[in-house]
């Protein structure tokens, strides 16, 4: 092989081709013998070659292995304060007010931001966000001549941690979880291109780019105050999505922005969210769907949709933050009280029960410019077969319209099993209507009604309901305000236990109390007519011009159950008629005065000392007042004579005294004695009287005193004094059927005894005096009586008085025998 010199003309200008190569000379291309090289020189090139090629080699050695050192340095390490706060300060060009704690260096992905602190741009102080690392697309031709470096930011599965303002360790935590996203910084402008994560379960998308201008400046300073407001909220929207269970996967929420940075509020943001099978609690959502914008500084609810096993729920809404105000329309069929359970407002719905859905539909506006904001509703309820406090209701339905001030229903129609109830109200400041009309039994709602009213309602029944009407009005829902008038009419009831067989009345509410007038009451043995008023104000009931026919003690237990008592032992034969004037009143009051006047045509039966006594005619007056009921000038015919009785009973708890004062005059003495001593053999009237007083019915407590005549009559014939008349005829023949024509005594009774000192008995020829007792409740005689003579024979006085007479043994049968022999 031929090997041309370097230094060859031909190698140096141009190499010939083939065909040149036949043209050339046999001459030419013969070379010249080679020249020979040295040993010695030989050897040192070829010691210098391999002496380069070993520094070569070390050098590329060393270089690689600083390259490797400090490429884990850079990813492990992490470059200097200078180079972060390079970084920093591009983000802030770029609109991203951050700061980094590390920046490392990864083979794969470029520069790595660790620990990305994102704050508000307008005030550095508010944490906005904690990035685990980002990756920085950079310009590093830009970055040498000091020019913005920073193409774009990939985020890759970092997790975005937001701040907790209260600072409590409990707090569901606020984070992005997965998050990706790429970032690009095109000149003035920040385009994000997908970023997803997962916050709280729900799975996040965004798309959208920002306009961020080299002369941006904030428009306004937030306060630490509304910041804090602001983190609160997304600190509370992490709690309430932390108690949802996706069992049909995470939902996907969607948003799409753009907007001017420096003028946010002008942005343009669109929104939707949609989920399947999302469980709170015991609530189970079907199907979820929203679908919400923000353009022109207008928020605009376009769909907010859900179903659950029973139902729909649908809404719109709009606000306008220029005059913050907006409106809404709604629609729910969606079981309402397991809903607000699983969200923590189960108080509002507690006490009811529902079989079937409430259907509800609501339109109406919002405004919140003023401190106090203010909502108005407008729409329609229907309920269908449910349950509140207990009570089973059939059906509901009303229109409704409510401002917060003002509430309006129209239409109520509330349906039960015993009746149905049709209302319209109106409830606003200083003015409050209500109109109704009701057939349901009133105990059905007794559950609901005021403590005094339930405990009135409590003392009725109703087997069928009444027919009630009412027209009210006043200055407020305070019943004590209004005025207004109605009818009532009931048919078969029971008030207190007792029957009536119909009611009829004028209702007219006024001064804190409802009149019943032209009241009738009607019952199997007569009637009741007049009129009272029930003053729930002062807790009395004030009777005018009460007329009746009733019995007494049925009518006393309508008015005052504890004057029962009073009214009980006068049995009377026939309804008495009756008028009533008066107070009555309760809880504890001491104005109570209540005029009855009492006629009994037909009479009456009286208990007397454990002994009935028949009054043929009775008419007087009764007063009722506080503690105490007075009979005044109570007059009546017992035994073909006259009674005239006074009397004060006490009717104070734990005190049953009573005192009296009785008069008679012409009582047929034989019908007396015969009740009381079961002998009809006297003859003569009975005249006297007798102040007494006494505890309850208990016949040893009473206490009087009297005076007692018996004239006209034989008094001798009395068994009880019938022997003393054999005693006569001894001393006298024919002295002992002599006519005692009269008797006289004045007496004391107490503890069940009655004791004389001067009982004297008026004969044609002999009389007796005497003192003792007769012991009515045993039955017992215990009396002396001595012989007086009258007319011719007080001649033998001295001899008579000798002649004394014990009386013991029994009444019926007395045991009369001499004192002296």
């Amino acid at each position: 092989m031929t090997v041309w010199p370097c230094s060859s003309p031909l190698l140096l200008e141009k190499t010939p081709t083939t065909s040149e190569w036949k043209d050339v000379p046999p001459s030419v291309l013969d070379l010249p013998p080679r020249r020979k090289i040295a040993r010695s020189f030989y050897r040192r090139w070829t010691w210098r070659r391999q002496l380069v090629a070993s520094g070569t080699r070390l050098l590329l050695l060393t270089s690689l292995a600083l390259l490797i050192l400090g490429g884990w340095y850079l990813a492990n390490k992490g470059f200097s304060r200078q180079w972060r706060t390079t970084v920093a300060d591009e983000l802030r060009q770029r609109g991203v007010e951050a700061s980094v704690r590390l920046l490392t260096l990864d083979p794969f992905r470029g520069l790595v931001a660790q620990d990305v602190r994102i704050y508000d741009f307008k005030d550095r102080s508010k944490l906005f966000a904690v990035i685990s690392e980002l990756s920085l697309d950079i310009n590093y031709a830009a970055l040498l001549h000091r020019q913005p470096f920073l193409n774009a930011i990939d985020i890759r599965n970092a997790n975005v941690t937001f701040p907790n303002p209260d600072g409590t360790s409990r707090a569901a935590k606020a984070n992005l979880k997965n998050f990706r996203a790429h970032v690009y910084f095109p000149p003035e402008q920040i385009f994000i291109s997908q970023a997803e994560g997962v916050f709280c379960g729900v799975r996040i998308s965004a798309t959208g780019q920002l306009i961020k201008r080299n002369d941006y400046q904030p428009t306004r300073v937030v306060s630490e105050e509304e910041w804090r407001r602001r983190w609160q909220l997304v600190q509370r929207v992490a709690t309430e999505l932390e108690a949802f269970h996706f069992d049909g996967g995470p939902p996907a929420l969607q948003i799409k922005f753009s907007g001017d940075l420096a003028q946010m509020e002008n942005a343009r943001i669109e929104a939707t969210l949609e989920g399947n099978r999302l469980q709170r609690g015991a609530y189970e959502i079907k199907t979820f769907a929203a679908a919400v914008e923000w353009a022109d500084q207008k928020l605009n609810l376009t769909k907010l949709e859900w179903t659950d096993p029973a139902g729909v729920f649908s809404a719109q809404a709009a606000w306008s933050l220029a005059d913050k105000r907006g409106q809404f329309h709604l629609n729910s069929s969606v079981q309402a009280k397991e809903m607000l359970a699983a969200f923590g407002f189960e108080k509002i719905l507690a006490d009811a029960a529902f079989a079937t859905t409430p259907v509800v539909e609501a339109s109406g506006s919002f405004d919140f410019s003023t401190p106090s904001p203010r909502v108005s509703a407008l729409g329609r309820v229907a309920l269908g077969n449910f349950t509140y406090k207990e009570i089973p209701l059939l059906a509901l339905t009303a229109d409704y319209s409510w401002d917060g001030e003002r509430t309006m229903l129209r239409d109520v129609r509330l349906r039960h099993a015993s009746g149905e109830l049709l209302a319209d109200l109106l409830d606003t400041p200083g003015d409050f209507r209500l109109k109704l009309e009701s057939s349901i039994n009133p105990t059905a709602f007794r559950a609901l009604a005021p403590e005094d009213l339930r405990e009135f309602l409590g003392q009725w029944e109703w087997p069928r309901s009444p027919a009630l009407r009412l027209a009210l009005r006043g200055a407020s829902r305070d019943p004590e305000t209004w005025q207004g008038d109605g009818t009532v009419t009931l048919q078969r009831a029971r008030f207190r236990s007792v029957w009536l067989e119909s009611l009829t009345a004028n209702l007219l509410f006024a001064d804190k109390a409802v009149t019943f007038d032209n009241l009738r009451v009607t019952r199997e043995e007569g009637a009741g007519t007049g009129s009272f008023t029930y003053d729930y104000g002062q807790h009395e009931v004030r009777l005018r011009d009460v007329q009746t026919t009733l019995r007494p003690a049925d009518v006393i237990y309508w008015i005052e159950p504890k004057l029962f008592k009073v009214v009980a032992p006068y049995k009377f034969r026939a309804p008495p008629h009756l008028i009533a004037n008066g107070v009555v009143q309760y809880r504890g009051g001491k104005n109570t005065h209540l005029e009855i006047a009492v006629d009994a045509a037909a009479g009456l039966d009286y208990v007397f000392l454990g002994k009935t006594l028949p009054f043929n005619r009775a008419r007087g007056d009764l007063l009722i007042t506080d503690d105490r009921v007075q009979l005044l000038g109570v007059e009546g015919k017992v035994f073909d004579g006259n009674v005239r009785v006074n009397a004060d009973i006490s009717t104070a708890k734990h005190d049953d005294s009573y005192s009296a004062n009785v008069a008679v005059d012409g009582i047929d003495f034989p019908r007396l004695t015969d009740l009381y001593f079961k002998y009809e053999t006297a003859r003569g009237q009975l005249s006297g009287s007798y102040d007494f007083k006494g505890i309850g019915d208990a016949a040893r407590t009473m206490r009087g005193t009297g005076k007692i005549k018996v004239s006209n009559g034989d008094v001798f014939a009395i068994p009880v004094l019938g022997p003393l008349s054999g005693f006569l005829a001894d001393i006298l023949p024919g002295a002992g059927y002599s006519v005692a024509k009269e008797a006289t005594a004045s007496f004391a009774i107490k503890d069940g005894i009655i004791h004389t000192d001067d009982f004297k008995v008026s004969g044609k020829l002999f009389g007796m005096v005497g003192h003792g007792d007769i012991h009515l409740l045993e039955n017992k005689l215990d009396f002396d009586v001595r012989i007086n003579a009258n007319g011719p024979g007080i001649l033998l006085t001295p001899v008579y008085q000798l002649f004394e007479y014990k009386g013991d043994g029994s009444l019926s049968k007395p045991n009369w025998h001499p004192k002296r022999f």
